[in-house]
């Protein structure tokens, strides 16, 4: 039977040797290891960042495999897309999803079935993660790749970590995408409604791989005689009149008679409206107040 104490030691010694630890603190392992085994167990807290044993393996992860007095069957390898890797005697071999822990309890169970190690010991190392990351994008503080530190981050929090929304400039739509039991997934979140009373609902668990996209705001487009010309964000149900009122009222020698709108067409052509003041605008739409003739 395998000894739980030096596989435990072990384990700790590849991890430290793989995150790059001094040589004084690989030396104080093993003492680590007897002060823990002499002090009472200490239960685990409930949320914080998930230990190396227990993080999942995901496709695009680099993995180091060691099988102890079996050099032959110990490699590093990258776990391909389909989250399985190719190993000597055993050929394709899954792993994606599967923790630190259970990937080595697999591959020994196997190497043990199949009579090519009577007592094998192995010991997993992710050398380098990839698929435990999410892609956070557009109008947000720090765009970019983020891990995920902790099972079941929801989406405010990647956002977060990402600097938050752009105020002003973000849209309040948040697009996430990704895959779901290998079906493409996407799923859309009103900001103003995640955070009304009853919306905790959406805030989606993120998984790795996925995509969180914040859009631009939404945009008019006001000229001619008005105070503010120039783009303004488009509010939701924002109307002609209160575009107008957001741009400061026409000016001395404007008139809010005749207003014109250019708005692109379905078939992507540009057509001018001649809007009321209660029709409601949309993203794009350009606002004219034309010059007074009296």
């Amino acid at each position: 039977m395998p000894n739980v104490y030096s596989l435990s030691a072990a384990r700790r010694f590849m991890q430290a040797l793989a995150l790059g630890l001094s040589a004084a603190m690989l030396v104080a392992l093993p003492q680590a290891d007897a002060q823990a085994a002499a002090k009472p167990a200490v239960a685990k807290p409930v949320a914080g960042p998930v230990d190396a044993d227990q993080s999942r393996i995901g496709a695009g992860d680099t993995i180091r495999i060691t099988v102890y007095q079996s050099p032959d069957l110990s490699m590093e390898t990258r776990v391909n897309e389909g989250g399985a890797i190719s190993y000597p005697l055993l050929g394709r071999v899954q792993l994606a999803g599967l923790t630190v822990t259970a990937a080595e309890q697999h591959i020994a169970s196997e190497l043990k079935r199949r009579d090519f190690v009577k007592d094998p010991q192995v010991i997993i190392v992710v050398t380098q993660v990839r698929a435990n990351q999410v892609n956070v994008l557009g109008q947000v503080g720090k765009p970019g790749r983020y891990p995920l530190d902790l099972t079941g981050m929801r989406m405010t929090e990647v956002l977060s970590l990402a600097g938050g929304v752009i105020a002003g400039a973000g849209s309040d739509t948040i697009v996430l995408t990704g895959t779901r039991d290998g079906r493409p997934f996407r799923h859309e979140v009103d900001l103003p409604r995640l955070f009304a009373p009853g919306g905790a609902a959406e805030d989606t668990v993120v998984a790795p791989g996925d995509t969180v996209w914040v859009d631009r705001a939404p945009q008019i487009y006001l000229y001619g005689e008005i105070q503010h010309t120039g783009a303004m964000r488009l509010e939701r149900g924002m109307t002609v009149m209160q575009a107008v009122a957001a741009g400061g009222g026409a000016t001395p020698r404007g008139t809010l008679k005749g207003i014109k709108v250019t708005r692109r067409g379905p078939d992507g052509k540009m057509q001018t409206l001649e809007p009321s003041m209660e029709d409601t605008l949309r993203d794009g739409d350009v606002v004219y107040i034309r010059e007074s003739l009296f």
